[in-house]
């Protein structure tokens, strides 16, 4: 499902931009569905996993809302998370962030989860599906290619921009999926309007996920879930139980 091109690009720079792979009618939705929930939950909104200052999150989106549950199984996405981890491999959590207008400050540089690759490989990877343009000036992901094969982290206080630094760029609609050991990190936000973006983050069967979803979603949702559905959120899958009962909530770089 991917070309060799995509595949020399998620294997060398660490990441894959997939243009308009959101039709308009799923953007729309999406958009719409996210600034609901941001009002209906508020300050709390994110508690479920973490909260970030000058950006407000929202997590667990898979337990609120049908759209979502087509977002995670998305072909194109699982073919290209399957090239950095394998044909194992589960969503570890489903967040949206918006980045607040006149932010004044960058996320340090981090791996997500804070993860180095091992023995068999990597085992992280997201996708950050643009619900508004990304541009030079509203928040768009900083990353560093290439950085997902040096097997290391980051300084923890890496706000600095790094000289090998690139700005993932693109339109609302895009989607990009990225080895999630590539350092990485959202920049400020310098202009009047929030820039929103949801992230379907995946990894390695044998890791945790981030948010334990069997523990999370509602019995009206899992009783709904295509046998698909169901595989790629681990809800049937016992070792997932047991690494993520008591692994769950890392981040890189939130505390």
């Amino acid at each position: 499902m991917l070309t060799e091109c995509e595949l020399r690009s998620l294997e060398e720079d660490g990441y894959l931009l997939l243009p308009g792979l959101m039709s308009p009618d799923l953007l729309a939705a999406l958009r719409r569905r996210i600034d609901d929930l941001f009002e209906e939950e508020g300050a709390s909104a994110g508690s479920e996993f973490k909260q970030e200052p000058g950006a407000r999150r929202l997590a667990n989106l898979v337990d609120k809302g049908r759209v979502f549950e087509e977002v995670i199984v998305t072909p194109r996405v699982l073919a290209a998370v399957e090239a950095v981890l394998g044909p194992r491999f589960k969503l570890s959590s489903l967040n949206a962030r918006s980045t607040n207008p006149h932010s004044e400050a960058d996320q340090p540089l981090h791996a997500d989860s804070g993860a180095i690759a091992d023995e068999l490989g990597y085992s992280v990877c997201n996708s950050i599906w643009m619900l508004d343009d990304f541009t030079p000036h509203n928040g768009a992901t900083r990353m560093v290619p290439g950085s997902h094969r040096w097997r290391r982290l980051p300084d923890p206080e890496f706000y600095a921009p790094h000289p090998a630094q690139q700005l993932v760029l693109g339109r609302a609609g895009d989607v990009v999926v990225m080895n999630a050991h590539m350092w990485h990190g959202g920049t400020a936000n310098r202009t009047s309007a929030p820039r929103r973006a949801m992230h379907a983050y995946y990894t390695r069967f044998d890791q945790p996920q981030q948010q334990y979803q069997k523990r999370l979603l509602s019995a009206e949702v899992r009783a709904r879930l295509a046998p698909e559905t169901r595989q790629i959120l681990a809800l049937d899958d016992p070792l997932n139980d047991e690494l993520s009962a008591t692994g769950s909530g890392k981040s890189g770089f939130m505390k």
